[in-house]
């Protein structure tokens, strides 16, 4: 759907025709899922943040200006959700896992693809369980930031668009929170997975 087909619809929702915002739920409902789920790791919360993001989008309709496409201001709406969700988690002493056990285990260290050595395995596998660990230690912002970067791949002017922030302050928050998790991860003794010398624009080192 065009920016243009989905400014239609939400103007016609704005003049009371409910029913055209429907369309716009089924155009994003799986980035809007999706991203909820990355970020809450639990399908259920997932779900349940989804729905809010829908209803909160629909009450509060007449605030989007068109200054970014309404993708863009959902994902924003979402994503503040998500981190609200995982304060109250915290604030409750809740643990939110970072990777379920069966979906994006391993993608932080963007390990090579071959097949490793038996030694190799349990190497990696450990390695996966201190990023993981030090993850969940992050602040929900530290933790958001890196996940869009490192796990879907963002560039620095796509995180910008989808946070609303400038380029400057993405490099400089995915400094923070590189930062904070080398120290979460040589405070616990295990390695750090940076090293200014080699690391390149373009993701983790291993």
């Amino acid at each position: 759907m065009d920016i243009s087909a989905e400014r239609i619809l939400i103007d016609r929702v704005l003049s009371g025709d409910t029913e055209a915002f429907a369309p716009l739920v089924e155009e994003h409902q799986r980035m809007v899922y999706n991203l909820a789920l990355r970020m809450l790791r639990n399908p259920q919360n997932a779900q349940d943040a989804a729905q809010d993001a829908f209803l909160r989008a629909f009450r509060s309709l007449s605030k989007f200006r068109g200054e970014s496409s309404f993708s863009v201001w959902l994902y924003r709406l979402t994503s503040n959700i998500c981190l609200d969700a995982l304060r109250k988690s915290k604030r409750a002493g809740k643990v939110v896992s970072l990777y379920p056990d069966d979906d994006d285990e391993g993608r932080m260290l963007d390990l090579p693809d071959t097949a490793p050595l038996p030694e190799e395995s349990a190497e990696r596998q450990e390695n996966i369980e201190c990023v993981r660990a030090a993850m969940k230690s992050l602040s929900p912002e530290h933790r958001e930031i890196l996940m869009l970067r490192e796990v879907d791949g963002l560039n620095y002017a796509e995180i910008a668009e989808q946070l609303n922030i400038n380029e400057g302050t993405v490099k400089s928050r995915i400094n923070r929170a590189k930062l904070a998790l080398r120290r979460e991860l040589e405070k616990s003794g295990n390695f750090s997975p940076f090293d200014s010398s080699n690391k390149t624009e373009g993701g983790m080192n291993t």
